[in-house]
């Protein structure tokens, strides 16, 4: 049993590993200066290949809720991240990111009742730094705009986090048709806005088609099939502190396809935040319930159950008259006793003891 949680997280930390190759993909891959479109091409297509796996549709409430998790996961924190990627110097807008397990820790204790510890900010701020050790380059001055876009889609991806973690799935529901849902209704929230902003799509050659088939399918479908799947069944905290693998493998993808070194800072900072990420997977042990309580708990309960047991009524006490009938205690007595028979004081016929009379 304790397996499943470790396995849980090692498929749920798939979708930040996935997340952390899109920028060589879309560097070396993919037509430039379009960061609409290529988040159109991610959401849409992957939303309405699992919408046909699933063949379910959202009823009732469901539809608004979708349209709210759809647009805080995809539809906002999409076109908001690449405007932080392109305004902000160089791994800014990752430094930025890391801090969204402080966001979770914060929207899980007002949506969620769960009381900020200790442990989680400590492992998320360590996590923050090891982050900005790795991508943080020396640059001139921040973009205000590009600060805004960064802080508001690490706020509306933590908000979406918590939010598909309070309200959960619909009964006979899995996190397939979940993702879909989503992710069709970031791609259609998207589709306006990329044509209004970058006009026409570009067009594309064969390996900008094969990069947005990786990114609609691996790296969107399946990453975030995985992503929600993990949000179901671990702490909202405990999927946001794996946020922190996508940057670093952007750093070791950088260093391994496209030639990028790595200096021993920066390493330092992969140790600490990998190592944050490792921790804040391991469950805080809980305090054992005192031997005592327990007891006086089951005390408790068992004179609970004693008293709520209805009491037997006493038996009829039976005349001591040899001509009178026995009347059993519960009714009256429709059959008399047979002759030679005496009834005893509880009301039953003696047997083998005969009459005097």
């Amino acid at each position: 049993m304790a397996s499943r949680p470790v396995l849980t997280a090692a498929l749920t930390a798939l979708a930040p590993i996935s997340w952390g190759t899109t920028y060589a993909v879309t560097t070396q891959f993919l037509p430039p200066d379009r960061p609409l479109f290529t988040g159109l091409m991610r959401a849409l297509p992957a939303g309405l290949v699992l919408l046909a796996l699933a063949r379910v549709l959202p009823r009732g409430a469901w539809w608004w809720k979708s349209a709210v998790l759809g647009a805080l996961n995809i539809g906002a924190f999409f076109p908001l991240l690449f405007l932080s990627a392109y305004r902000l110097p160089g791994g800014m807008a990752a430094v930025v990111g890391s801090i969204g397990p402080l966001f979770v820790v914060g929207l899980s204790a007002l949506l969620l009742g769960q009381r900020p510890t200790a442990r989680s900010v400590l492992t998320g701020t360590v996590a923050a730094f090891g982050v900005s050790l790795v991508v943080l380059k020396a640059a001139g001055a921040l973009d205000p705009i590009g600060v805004l876009a960064a802080l508001a889609s690490t706020v509306s991806m933590s908000t979406g986090t918590v939010l598909t973690k309070r309200w959960g799935r619909p009964d006979g529901v899995g996190p397939l048709a979940l993702t879909g849902w989503q992710l069709t209704a970031g791609g259609l929230l998207i589709a306006p806005v990329a044509f209004l902003v970058e006009g026409a799509p570009p067009a594309l050659d064969g390996r900008a088609i094969g990069g947005y088939l990786y990114l609609a399918l691996a790296n969107t479908a399946i990453a975030y099939w995985l992503w929600f799947r993990g949000i179901g069944r671990l702490s909202a905290t405990q999927v946001t502190l794996l946020g922190p693998l996508s940057p670093l493998t952007a750093a070791v993808v950088g260093w391994a396809a496209l030639g990028q070194a790595l200096t021993p800072v920066q390493l330092a900072g992969m140790a600490l935040a990998f190592g944050a990420t490792v921790f804040g997977q391991i469950a805080p042990r809980t305090s054992p319930v005192p031997v005592r309580e327990v007891a006086s708990r089951g005390n408790t309960v068992t004179q609970r159950r004693r008293r709520s047991w209805p009491k037997t009524p006493a038996p009829a006490a039976a005349s001591r008259s040899p001509h009178a009938r026995a009347v059993p205690a519960g009714g009256p007595c429709t059959v008399p006793p047979p002759a030679g028979r005496r009834p005893t004081a509880s009301g039953k016929v003696a047997a083998g003891s005969e009459s005097t009379g």
